[in-house]
């Protein structure tokens, strides 16, 4: 009777998460089916699917793709979150080791200040941080890479450390006895071992930075360079007007990349985030 029951209960949540899930998922198919849709049809009937009258093809890929100058476009923006990622998982990784393995006040006010910066607004240092990256002269692909490096370094450190902690000591202790330098030991014993949480942390901070709107508009020269939240942001006119078809056509196309990434390594996220809080 019990079994009959749990699977009644199985059953009723996996249609309500169903439900939940297609939820979630119908305002990106709107944008995919009005993208092939004139503009006039996408604001009249913005739920309708294509028909006859209002379907355009590929018109607005490609009317979106010269007004905003998409490969320039998404060159930076790749450059700019391949690199940040990088740098991201390279120095957090290293500076979490080190904060796990050597113990003293200093580590432990370095771990609380990192967590401390994930709980911190944006909006409460954006001004200031503009300001600084100005005076830096950071308003370009590169500088903005070390802007991404600072606020991207809390999350990255918090679950670097939990792995750390899992890893054995006797391990590097064995390294060191067989002549590996501090260095070595971090390349080819402890990085290769936090693959999952890597993986993990790079997923999460590139789906951040890819789809970041706010801070390369504070930080970036916007007359030099746009990433593709930018650009898209220009097929606003005068008045208001806005060129819905090739927005919605360049919405799909940004998304793509990040959505197939995501995908390619979705199953080390759950496999780093639990391998992060094996101890606390």
């Amino acid at each position: 009777m019990s079994e009959v029951r749990k699977a009644k209960h199985g059953g009723l949540l996996t249609a309500i998460f169903s439900i939940i899930s297609v939820i979630y998922v119908m305002p990106i198919i709107i944008v995919l089916y009005n993208s092939f849709k004139k503009k006039i049809f996408i604001s009249k009937r913005p739920f309708a699917l294509p028909d006859g009258k209002s379907f355009v093809g590929m018109e607005n890929y490609i009317s979106g793709i010269e007004k905003i100058e998409l490969p320039k476009a998404f060159g930076y923006s790749l450059f700019i979150t391949v690199a940040s990622v990088f740098v991201i998982i390279l120095c957090t990784s290293m500076c979490a080791w080190y904060i796990t393995r050597v113990k003293n006040k200093v580590t432990s006010a370095m771990y609380m200040l990192f967590a401390f910066s994930m709980i911190i607004p944006f909006q409460m240092v954006m001004f200031t941080l503009s300001k600084i990256a100005d005076i830096l002269h950071l308003g370009n692909p590169v500088g903005i890479v070390i802007v991404y490096l600072g606020f991207g370094a809390g999350l990255a450190v918090f679950m670097f450390c939990g792995f750390v902690k899992s890893i054995p000591l006797e391990i590097e202790e064995a390294a060191m006895i067989d002549g590996c330098t501090p260095i070595q030991t971090y390349f080819k014993i402890v990085f290769p071992v936090m693959k999952p949480t890597a993986i993990s942390v790079a997923i999460l901070e590139a789906m951040w930075v890819w789809n970041d709107y706010l801070l390369p508009y504070l930080v970036l020269d916007i007359k030099k360079y746009k990433t593709i939240p930018i650009a898209i942001q220009y097929l606003k006119g005068g008045y208001g007007a806005i060129d819905m078809g090739a927005m919605m056509a360049m919405i799909i196309l940004a998304i793509i990349p990040i959505i197939v990434f995501y995908i390619a390594c979705q199953k080390y996220i759950i496999e780093g985030v639990v391998a992060g809080a094996v101890k606390g």
